[in-house]
């Protein structure tokens, strides 16, 4: 998987970073899922992954390449101010279930 930085804007008014960038994986065949590339685009930004947000992911059908947009904020506190709760939860890793009733 290999991360191509497109645009990368600074908004000092949201404190935050607004990077447009482009996933290849033409090694995997299928898109990437959104946990690995918010860390890749972490990596690449040389930032902390917790401060980086995916808000749009897709691939064109029959490409091997996705076009995405990420936010990357100053703080957690901002992160959370600023991104609504639905981007926020798609950008966390799901819980696994607790097992109930063992003892």
């Amino acid at each position: 998987m290999d991360i191509k930085i497109i645009s990368d804007k600074k908004n000092p008014l949201l404190k935050r970073r607004e990077v447009q960038f482009q996933v290849e994986h033409t090694q995997t065949g299928s898109t990437p899922p959104r946990l690995e590339v918010r860390k890749a685009v972490a990596n690449a930004l040389k930032t902390d992954v917790d401060l980086v947000v995916i808000k749009k992911f897709e691939t064109k059908t029959g490409a091997h390449a996705a076009i995405g947009i990420a936010n990357v904020y100053d703080s957690v506190e901002q992160l959370k101010l600023i991104e609504p709760e639905y981007i926020i939860k798609r950008n966390v890793p799901a819980e696994k279930p607790k097992e109930e009733g063992k003892e």
